[in-house]
């Protein structure tokens, strides 16, 4: 299987290079280019092609939002993800109606960053707890993160300690369908594992 080709933008240079760096040495990743401001970013693009993009949201000339609508008008295939310091619902929102697949917070660890890159690639929609926490608040709802109703009882079930066998029981389903529920559930929430699944439903009312 060919590596993920990412390419990084972001106006500090230091995150820039850092991000580009730790993603460099990830297994399956390759990074083929990085960019200062969202004109440069949709320039190096066209030219590269990348799998996925990691876009800060506030630079200078074009900011990342803009340069995501600018690529999505060219069409290009690239899954771009926000990456971001800011959890500002006001920019998810917008993130969302421009086509991002996912809107992360910066400082995830690189070993998180190469696995949301590889999510992204796989198609999987990714949202940053906090920013997810803000979205419901903007648009009035629990489910921000696109999770069906099937998910959504699972979910329940993880966050009151049911294991994936209890959960089958439960459900009516195979343990490895429960599995896949859950892989998803923590993908598409942007979450490292079942307890803050557990944190997630009960801070949105799910239990």
């Amino acid at each position: 299987m060919s590596d993920v080709r990412v390419v990084v933008v972001d106006d500090q240079q230091l995150i820039r290079e850092s991000i580009a760096a730790l993603l460099d040495i990830q297994p399956g990743i390759a990074v083929v280019g990085t960019a200062r401001d969202g004109e440069a970013a949709v320039e190096l693009v066209v030219a590269e092609d990348p799998d996925v993009v990691l876009m800060d949201v506030r630079m200078p000339v074009m900011d990342g939002i803009d340069a995501l609508a600018e690529l999505r008008r060219r069409g290009e295939r690239a899954r771009v993800v926000m990456l971001t310091t800011f959890d500002d619902e006001a920019y998810v929102v917008r993130a969302l109606k421009a086509g991002a697949s996912g809107y992360l917070l910066k400082d995830r660890p690189a070993v998180e960053l190469a696995a949301a890159v590889r999510l992204a690639h796989s198609g999987v929609v990714q949202f940053d707890p906090a920013a997810a926490a803000r979205l419901a608040s903007a648009l009035g709802t629990e489910r921000p993160d696109g999770l069906t109703e099937r998910e959504v009882d699972v979910l329940r079930l993880v966050a009151g300690g049911r294991t994936n066998r209890e959960i089958a029981g439960r459900l009516h389903l195979s343990e490895g369908t429960v599995k896949n529920h859950v892989s998803r559930i923590l993908g598409r929430l942007g979450l490292r594992d079942r307890t803050q699944a557990a944190v997630y439903a009960r801070d949105r009312g799910l239990l």
